[in-house]
């Protein structure tokens, strides 16, 4: 009988460990402005078992924290090419994508170069920055 309770309550603790409440990953997604950043972090966070997700416009990198029992990084980029943003292994439809704001369309070339910082623009901010020293 003792034997049987080991046994019983080694699988429980096995059975625990195999599921994370708190699981993390990272995903490449394409964008490039905040619009995109809260469009992304929307559709992971509608997410069910999503808990946490940021992601950046610099970088491209979504950071996430999910329960593994409630969903997985396939669900949670399914989501994201739903709103219309590619990621790096899978591209969104030209339909969802069509619906993605015109100033966020990062396929384009125009937009992506009317969201690039120009070298006036960093002049100036650094000026500015010694006018409050």
């Amino acid at each position: 009988m003792k034997k049987l309770l080991v046994i019983a309550l080694m699988l429980t603790g096995t059975l625990t460990f195999a599921q994370n409440k708190n699981a993390k990953a990272s995903i490449e997604v394409d964008g490039i402005c905040g619009m995109c950043k809260a469009r992304i972090e929307k559709a992971c966070l509608n997410t069910k078992g999503v808990k946490f997700a940021d992601w950046s416009v610099e970088t491209h990198e979504l950071k996430l924290i999910f329960d593994d029992r409630k969903t997985s990084v396939a669900t949670i980029e399914k989501q994201v090419l739903a709103a219309g943003h590619d990621t790096k292994a899978l591209k969104a439809t030209d339909e969802a994508y069509a619906k993605v704001h015109p100033c966020c369309k990062y396929r384009d070339e125009a937009v992506i170069g009317d969201h690039t910082p120009k070298k006036e623009d960093e002049n100036k901010h650094e000026e500015g920055d010694n006018d409050h020293r």
